[in-house]
């Protein structure tokens, strides 16, 4: 059975609402359909999920947003990972960004 990503990018948020939409940006910017993006809101109080929806619909990449009530980062990357259909997982938080060439150098790595 193949997997339909090579990657799958999780990326938890909780009140991130000044760094979220760079942080989608790192990943965006280098990747391509083999790589799925899932983040989870993880009961964001401040304009989160307003910068995500807002990023996700300037976009060309397919980016998928799930809401949840607050249960912390943990709980938050293990619904990722269960949501998630990559052959590998990559984390990274909300406020963090990937390295201008991450891509580049780990898509050999993992193919």
């Amino acid at each position: 059975m193949s997997t339909p990503f090579l990657l799958s990018v999780i990326i938890p948020c909780y009140n991130c609402q000044d760094y979220i939409s760079e942080c989608l940006q790192s990943v965006c910017s280098q990747v391509d359909d083999s790589v799925e993006i899932i983040v989870i809101n993880d009961g964001s109080t401040d304009n989160s999920l307003k910068e995500i929806e807002s990023f996700i619909k300037k976009s060309t990449q397919t980016v998928r947003v799930i809401s949840q009530e607050n249960q912390g980062i943990s709980i938050a990357r293990n619904n990722g990972i269960e949501a998630s259909s990559g052959k590998y997982i990559a984390l990274l938080d909300g406020d963090d960004l990937w390295a201008p060439s991450f891509w580049e150098k780990i898509r050999p790595v993992i193919e």
